[in-house]
């Protein structure tokens, strides 16, 4: 069956790094447009990214340029690198394959001096 598994979240200063992974199966990985939503304390979720199957990614506003998001297609995961963590950034992250709104379980990213 379809599986998302997330990992690599944790606790982090503002300014600190973390990078969050996503292992895919139960589906042609290489031919997914997949993405990462973040859902906030008391918030709506809200796209961060999208990667196509070709590599073309897509950032919302508030990321700012400093998250990137790559994939694997031979080892079937997508990663989201998040350097520059400021306090909002606080949130479950999910991996998603966008065309079939499959989301992971999430991970969770928390920002806190």
């Amino acid at each position: 069956q379809v599986q998302l598994v997330e990992s690599g979240g944790g606790l982090v200063q503002p300014g600190g790094s973390l990078r969050l992974s996503c292992a895919a199966s139960g589906f042609t990985f290489s031919s997914a447009t997949m993405g990462w939503y973040r859902q906030g304390p008391g918030s709506r979720s809200e796209l961060v990214a999208t990667i196509s199957s070709t590599g073309v990614t897509n950032y919302a506003d508030f990321v700012e340029s400093r998250f990137t998001l790559s994939r694997d297609n031979f080892k079937n995961t997508v990663d989201l690198q998040m350097p520059s963590l400021k306090l909002e950034d606080t949130a479950v992250y999910y991996c998603c394959w966008l065309s079939r709104g499959f989301w992971g379980q999430g991970t969770q990213v928390t920002v806190s001096s």
